[in-house]
């Protein structure tokens, strides 16, 4: 595949126009977001993404030829030279590509030579040296008398083992495509009874015949050549011939020159295996004849090969079985100087590397620039591209272009939220899960609540506290570590997806051709530009037409909603690989050994118990003893004690929480004592701090209704009530001595108790309080409560008198003028109809006005 920057020659210049690309394009995204009036939290991201995608699109495959050539280094390291480099650049890299293949090629042919050296080797003294150990053995036994003859068939064996190591220099040369050939007239009858001879001493009880015909045949051939041919074919049926069996070796004159056939009485060769038989290495079954290294017939071949013959299996004669075979061989073997080279049976072919192709071998997987990055903890398994994701995430990030920016919170927010919870849904592998399951049912929940409320600040909460729920159901995330990996990965993501992006748009072009798809997109919109416009200025029909199409792409609010498209989009495609590829965030402990005395952990936790103790018996010192007796003692009102104690008991909540959580995991559990003694202290610790809990919770109450309700003091309540529910979950936990499933529980808990708070419509709850404070003493902050949402208003509207609605409700009412904003809370309080004005605002003329 063609890379955009593979016709330069030079690194320097690719990465000059890398850097001067991407501040091109940085300069233009973050002038026309400049222009366009977009936050600047919203046009510093935007701008750094596309700058990254230019850079990544234009360097695509700059660099991953030495990320190759790392692989295959290894790869050679353990032995596998077939690794060959992707070589389409033209620069200092790619002339480095193309060196490494022709390095791996010449190893590849170098140990390929090596192994066949080896295994030749191995096969060829075999045979001898069989046969002289059995002459000696039966010499040393007394079998045999140590005559002339048996001497020189001793001796034989000998020179042949030295003719062997000698012809080691002409196997390599086989392999290279030249061999000597010594021709010289050769008895065959002769040559034929020598080879037989030396199979009669051997261990196997087989009988070996010979027949010649003419009896004095001779030829022209390289008589060791031959003994090899016919040492190899016979010592192959041999060993495949049952005992007591015969072996024949026959030779005639033929029309193309003489044949030499050598017969056994095995089980013979299959016909679809009598080609493969000659292949080196191409040993056949024990049932097919096989069992030797699968190198004598292929010596066999090559051999005939050199004397320009031929060599075959054929069927046995009628009424025989086994195997025979059958060289046919010129009268006169040609020089080797007249002879093209002959080559290795089953080379493998070593391309040539001098010009730049594509390498017949594929390359190595390629590691990417994230792998290093992310390591063991997030790997890249390898995700097929799924460009209908792609689609669908680009899809999002337009609904978000069109439906966020310049429109309250509504029906638009749910239909975005919903449209990319789906993605991730459908993207998820774990989507069968119950768990899965049940946090897309709490998402959905979650993301309804802006279509059911007005107010800002419990929407945008659970809209976080859905995102939280999102993350930990993609990831499985099963602890707080886990939990805080979960949310960084998510932005994350963005960096550790852009291959997985790759194989996407690759799949997305069909095979790869990106540029040429660029290309028909630049031109295609450069063709519908220039025809509009000169169409627009010659008609005015279709330039309103037209106009009423297309946006106005100079505006600011296009601009916005172009900085809105991306950013939406993008986390749509982030958290579409994070469902897809997660990480391994439950890998990341925090792993304690327990201390090795009891009193390391105990005493810290009894010194906190006693302090709990302390506080709780002024609690109650505190509550007996009456308002007079604490005001004498501390010099502080009572609505000063309270609203000074609060935040932190809160705190001392959420320490206690940490402190059971480290005893929990310094103690040792090993005997009935230590289970015990860990129950009672933390079980102590956890009832009081239940008590705290019920302190702190009632302290708020009292300073409630001495300066009235907000929504800051009913989230904190909240807040104090939840930490008492994760004490009690702790409780339950520590008695078992289990607690893997708490760090779920106080999440989702978390959740539930945020859609609790949407589902009273905290808004209208707060103004009912303050109302009611209002009818007891005749006080209330008429601003404050001006300023709560439309979902207070009919619960206003409905308790104040005419003259008071005034007040309450003269605060600046948001009037909904797209679909997009609906919800339940704005439609309930435009039913009513009622005409308000900030600009007439005042608390002058309001009774009971005070500061909250």
């Amino acid at each position: 595949m063609t890379r955009p920057l593979d016709p330069i020659g030079s690194v320097k210049v690719k990465l000059g126009l890398l850097v001067a690309a991407s501040v091109l394009v940085a300069s233009i995204v973050a002038t026309v977001g400049a222009a366009g009036g977009v936050p600047i939290w919203l046009s510093i991201p935007v701008t750094i993404a596309l700058a990254l995608a230019v850079t990544q699109l234009l360097a695509s495959g700059m660099t991953s030829p030495l990320r190759q050539m790392t692989a295959a280094a290894a790869r050679m390291a353990r032995g596998d030279h077939s690794t060959r480099i992707t070589e389409t650049s033209r620069d200092e890299i790619g002339e480095l590509a193309r060196a490494f293949n022709r390095m791996a090629a010449d190893l590849e042919q170098v140990d390929r030579q090596r192994r066949d050296l080896i295994a030749n080797v191995s096969h060829e003294l075999r045979t001898p040296l069989t046969a002289m150990c059995a002459l000696l053995e039966n010499l040393a036994d007394g079998v045999s008398e140590p005559d002339p003859a048996t001497l020189r068939s001793a001796l034989a064996q000998a020179e042949r083992l030295s003719a062997l190591v000698a012809d080691l220099l002409d196997l390599s040369r086989v392999d290279a495509g030249a061999v000597p050939l010594h021709v010289e007239p050769v008895v065959v009858r002769e040559l034929l009874v020598s080879a037989a001879d030396e199979f009669q001493y051997g261990d196997r009880d087989v009988e070996v015949t010979v027949a010649v015909e003419p009896p004095d045949l001779e030829v022209e051939a390289d008589p060791a050549r031959l003994r090899q041919l016919v040492a190899n074919l016979v010592d192959n049926a041999t060993r495949h011939s049952p005992a007591g069996g015969t072996v024949s070796i026959r030779a005639r004159l033929v029309d193309a020159g003489w044949l030499l056939e050598v017969a056994d009485e095995g089980p013979g060769v299959a016909p679809d295996s009598r080609a493969r038989a000659f292949e080196r290495f191409g040993t056949l079954a024990e049932t097919e004849g096989g069992g030797g290294t699968g190198l004598g017939l292929a010596i066999a071949r090559w051999v005939t090969d050199l004397h320009g013959g031929t060599i075959r299996f054929v069927d046995p004669e009628p009424g025989h079985a086994g195997a025979r075979v059958h060289a046919v061989l010129p009268l006169a073997a040609p020089p080797t100087r007249d002879r093209a080279p002959v080559a290795a049976p089953k080379e493998i072919p070593v391309p040539d590397t001098s010009a730049p192709t594509p390498p017949s071998a594929t390359p190595p997987p390629l590691p990417s620039m994230t792998d290093s990055l992310f390591g063991g903890l997030w790997p890249d398994r390898g995700e097929p591209g799924r460009p209908r994701l792609l689609a669908w995430a680009v899809g999002v990030g337009v609904l978000a272009g069109i439906a966020l920016p310049f429109h309250d919170l509504g029906l638009g927010t749910f239909l975005v939220l919903m449209a990319a919870g789906l993605l991730l849904f459908a993207a998820s592998p774990r989507r069968r899960r119950p768990f899965t399951i049940a946090c897309a049912v709490l998402c959905t929940l979650l993301a309804s609540t802006a279509l059911i409320r007005d107010a800002e600040w419990i929407v945008i909460l659970c809209l976080m506290a859905g995102g939280a729920i999102a993350t930990m159901a993609l990831t499985d995330a099963r602890n707080v570590p886990g939990f805080v990996i979960s949310a960084i990965s998510w932005p994350l993501a963005g960096l550790r997806g852009i291959p997985w992006l790759g194989r996407t748009m690759r799949m997305l072009t069909g095979t790869g051709h990106g540029i040429a798809v660029v290309r028909t997109v630049l031109w295609s919109v450069l063709g519908l530009t220039i025809f509009a416009f000169l169409f627009m200025s010659a008609d005015a029909l279709f330039a309103e037409w037209f106009s009423g199409l297309v946006p106005d792409f100079g505006s600011a609010d296009f601009a916005v909603q172009v900085f809105v498209a991306i950013a939406v989009g993008g986390i749509a495609l982030a958290g579409t690989y994070l469902a897809l590829n997660p990480p391994e965030v439950d890998t990341v402990r925090w792993e304690s050994s327990p201390v090795a005395k009891r009193f390391e952990w105990l005493v810290p936790v009894l010194v906190v118990d006693a302090v709990f103790v302390a506080f709780l018996v002024a609690q109650a010192a505190a509550i007996f003893g009456g308002r007079d007796y604490f005001e004498r003692t501390t010099g502080l009102t009572y609505a000063e004690y309270v609203h000074q104690g609060f935040g932190q008991l809160t705190v001392a909540t959420a320490l206690t929480l940490f402190v059971v959580w480290a005893a929990s995991r310094k103690a040792s559990r090993e005997t009935v004592a230590d289970r015990t003694w860990l129950r009672v202290a933390l079980g102590l610790l956890c009832v009081m701090t239940l008590l705290v809990v019920a302190s702190a919770l009632n302290r708020m109450a009292l300073y409630q209704e001495a300066y009235g309700f907000t929504q800051l003091r009913l989230l904190v309540d909240v807040f104090e009530g939840w930490l008492g529910l994760l004490v009690l979950a702790t409780i339950a936990a520590g008695w078992r001595l289990r607690g893997t499933w708490l760090p779920r529980i106080g999440l989702i808990s978390g959740a539930v108790l945020l859609l609790g708070i949407a589902a009273i419509n905290p808004d209208a709850w707060i103004a009912d309080h303050n109302l009611d404070r209002y009818e007891t003493t005749g006080k209330v902050d008429w601003y404050f409560l001006s300023q709560l949402s439309d979902d207070a208003v009919p619960t206003m509207e409905s308790r104040l008198s005419e003259a008071d609605q005034t007040c309450a409700l003269s605060g600046d009412r948001h009037d909904s003028a797209s679909w997009l904003e609906w919800n339940l809370g704005r439609q309930r309080a435009e039913s009513l109809g009622l005409e308000t004005s900030a600009a007439d605002f005042t608390t002058d003329a309001c009774t009971g006005q005070t500061e909250g």
